[in-house]
């Protein structure tokens, strides 16, 4: 993994952070395995999450992705090309 893409799993988890205050939070940079792809072509990484945060107690999956794409919206599509969410409150852990 090179400078860029750990900077940008760094601002990834430091908009998490703010947003959510998440008790546990992962993020693994799945880019390799899509080399060639045309989103991987095009600068955007594919990452991993997951975010375990009491914000998503009583919510429905839908909302609990919602909470996380509103987190890191300005960089869907430029420098997130996938994202993967795997999104539990603490009573689900």
């Amino acid at each position: 993994m090179n400078t860029a893409d750990t900077s940008r799993i760094e601002r990834i988890r430091s908009r998490l952070q703010a947003a959510l205050s998440p008790l546990s939070m992962v993020i693994e940079d799945d880019s390799a395995s899509h080399a060639g792809h045309a989103g991987a072509a095009l600068g955007g990484g594919h990452y991993n999450l997951r975010i375990i945060c009491s914000q998503f107690e009583g919510l429905k999956l839908v909302m609990r992705h919602r909470l996380v794409y509103d987190s890191v919206h300005d960089m869907m599509h430029a420098e997130i090309h996938a994202l993967a969410i795997t999104a539990l409150s603490p009573s689900e852990t």
